[in-house]
Parts: structure tokens; C-alpha cells; sequence
């Protein structure tokens, strides 16, 4: 609901040369806290750990109208990245807890969907929210959303039948806590593919403003549409085919896609790349997030969705971190940025097609090759 409104909010408190550090610094603490949400979730329980998620987001989004200073702002995206540092984790562990593995592509693709009618509604109404009445009423807004969705939390009945009572020692943090090798070759792809989403993230908002497009998050809204129009066939798909065929699929029809963004010269050539955009995450992520559950141990799921998570935090942090730099309020580097992702996601098509995948499974128990 928020991100197509940041960047011009940042640049109205005098913050215009830091817009890279709008998505950065929020992916920076949900990497850190990665680890800690992914220990939580396989000791304490998956719910505590989602809604503890879900109140950081109901805090820090009601408290921007308060931090009115550059550093007050970046602060907060700092906090603020505690939310999606804890939720998702605990959510796709406690999916993961309820499917048959035969299945697990379908699950990811339908938790997607609801992931993806979310990022269509919010940035939408987010926007329309800013300029019918004001950017605090907008923040509001998406605090107040949050704060549905710890009550609909605290309805759900826990997965976890081993879990214990919190105590300190489960936030000390040893080394096998941040890392899952495992789940290293689903985590790459995501790191590489999610380096095109923070550039999205960052400079979409600027480049909306470019081609005369008003509302901030048409382009949200059109990728996200048909992100979920795809999630839960791409899902059965790689139950079906495998995880590694059809990521084969999603990262080349990404990186076409980040071509088409930065090529865009108008709104009907900017909404078709961003249909593509979407076509290809919708596809990617569930298959990603089947591979995850696939090859992590059943006992360390919550450790396995953390490290994913961590590689994404990665990749969407140096994709907004690099794209503002390149941007740099520059208008002719718009497209070099946007094809920068599409070079990484290139990198990860040529990963799943050359490389040699063990241990996940489809359809019939069938390895994926």
C-alpha cells in the first residue's frame, strides 16, 4: 500500500538522493532477523513468530506521520523490515506443515495468490488513498490493515506439536541457525531473480512519473494481476514437471521482461513488460518456495524458509541499492538499470539449465532432475 507513495515522500521531506536506501534498509533487518524468526518458528511455533510479523507492521506503519526528518524515516524502514522478516517465515512453514509433498507446488501457488491479491489492492489503493486525501491517511490505512490480520492470526490453530515456551536462549544464534546448504540452489535463484523486484521496488515510482502515468501503482497492480493469474497452474505445474523445468521457464521470461521495462516508451508498452514481469514471478515463486520445503529437512523447515528468505532479502536489497545508485535521478539511466536485473535473471536461467538438481520431488515421488 505504501511503496509507490515512498519515493515521493522521501524527496518531499528532503531525502531525494537516498532513495535506494527505501527498500535496502527494509531488506537489510528482514535479512538479520531471518535466522531469529526461522529459529523461533521451529521452537516456539509458527504463529507466535507471524504475528509478532504482523504487529511490527501495525506500529512502524501508523508512526511515519510522526518521523518527519530524513533519519526519522530511515529508522523506521530499519524497524519496519522486522515485519517481513518474521511473517512470511512463519507463514510458508506453517503451509508447509499442512500439505503432502505431492502437492507443495499447488500449496505455494495458492498461499501466492492471496500474497498476490494484496500487492494488486494495496499499491492501488495506496496511491489513490495519497492524493484523494493525504500521505498520513495512506500510512493509517496500512497500519489498520495489519492489524486485521493479527486478528484472523489469533484464530489459527498452531501447527507446531513440539513447541516450547519461549525462553533467551532461542535467540542466540549460532552459525547452522543462518545457513540451510540444503536449500542453497533454490536460494540462489531466488537471489538472483530477486535483484530485478528491488529495482522494480525502488525506481518504478520515478520511471511512472517519466512516461506521465499519475497513479504510482498502475504498474503494481498490472504485474500483481497477472502474478495471480498464474500462481496456482505454475504451482501444479511443478508438481507435475518438476521445479527445476519450470523455473527454467520463469527466469527466461524474466529477464525478457526486464528488457521490455527498460525499452518501455509509453504506457501501453510499460503495462504489457509489467504483465510479463508478472507472469514471471507468479510462475517463479511458488515453484521456488516448493523447491525450498522439497529439500529441507522436516525438522529445520523454519531454519530451510529463512535461509530462501535471507537470499531474497539479499537480492532485493542490492537490487534497490544498486538501482538508485545507477538512477541517480537521471533519467536516461532508467533503462540500464531495469536491464542489470534482466542480466541477473539471465544468470539464473542459465544456473537451473546447466546445473545438475537432486532431492526434490514431484508428482508419483519422481526425483527432479
Amino acid at each position: 500500500m505504501i511503496i509507490p507513495e515512498l519515493p515521493a515522500y522521501l524527496t518531499s521531506i528532503g531525502g531525494a538522493d537516498y532513495k535506494g536506501l527505501i527498500i535496502s534498509l527494509f531488506t537489510l533487518t528482514a535479512g538479520i532477523s531471518r535466522p531469529f524468526s526461522g529459529k523461533l518458528a521451529d521452537n516456539v511455533g509458527r504463529i507466535p513468530v507471524m504475528v509478532f510479523g504482523s504487529v511490527v507492521c501495525v506500529i512502524c506503519a501508523i508512526l511515519y506521520p510522526f518521523f518527519g526528518t530524513i533519519w526519522g524515516f530511515f529508522l523506521l524502514r530499519l524497524a519496519h523490515g522486522f515485519s517481513t522478516g518474521f511473517q512470511p517465515t512463519g507463514t510458508s512453514a506453517y503451509v508447509a506443515d499442512l500439505v503432502p509433498y505431492q502437492r507443495r507446488g499447488e500449496a505455494m501457488g495458492l498461499l501466492g495468490l492471496f500474497v498476490s491479491l494484496g500487492f494488486a489492492v494495496g499499491p492501488a489503493v495506496g496511491a489513490y488513498i495519497a492524493q484523494l486525501i493525504s500521505v498520513d491517511v495512506m500510512f493509517y490505512t496500512s497500519s489498520a490493515s495489519a492489524l486485521l490480520s493479527v486478528l484472523v492470526l489469533a484464530g489459527m490453530k498452531e501447527t507446531l506439536t513440539t513447541g516450547q515456551k519461549f525462553r533467551g536462549s532461542h535467540l542466540k544464534i549460532e552459525k547452522r541457525d543462518v545457513f540451510e546448504p540444503k536449500v542453497f540452489s533454490p536460494s540462489l535463484v531466488m537471489m538472483l531473480t530477486g535483484f530485478s523486484f528491488g529495482t522494480i521496488l525502488t525506481i518504478i515510482p520515478d520511471f511512472s512519473d517519466f512516461l506521465g502515468i499519475s497513479n504510482r501503482g498502475v504498474f503494481f497492480t498490472a504485474f500483481t494481476l497477472a502474478s495471480l493469474s498464474v500462481r496456482v497452474l505454475a504451482g501444479k505445474a511443478s508438481d507435475h514437471f518438476g521445479r527445476v523445468n519450470v523455473l527454467k521457464v520463469a527466469t527466461l521470461t524474466l529477464a525478457i521482461a526486464m528488457y521490455l521495462i527498460g525499452a518501455s516508451n509509453s504506457f501501453y508498452s510499460f503495462i504489457g513488460a509489467a504483465v510479463l514481469f508478472g507472469l514471471a514471478s507468479g510462475i517463479s515463486s511458488p515453484t521456488i518456495f516448493a523447491w525450498t520445503i522439497d529439500l529441507s529437512p522436516d525438522k529445520h523447515r523454519g531454519r530451510s524458509m529463512a535461509t530462501m528468505f535471507i537470499a531474497l532479502e539479499i537480492g532485493i536489497g542490492t537490487g534497490a541499492l544498486i538501482s538508485g545508485w545507477l538512477y541517480a535521478n537521471d533519467s536516461s539511466m532508467f533503462a540500464p538499470a531495469f536491464w542489470l536485473g534482466g542480466g541477473l535473471a539471465f544468470a539464473a536461467f542459465l544456473y537451473v539449465v546447466f546445473g545438475t538438481f537432486t532431492g526434490g520431488y514431484i508428482n508419483k515421488g519422481d526425483l527432479i532432475k
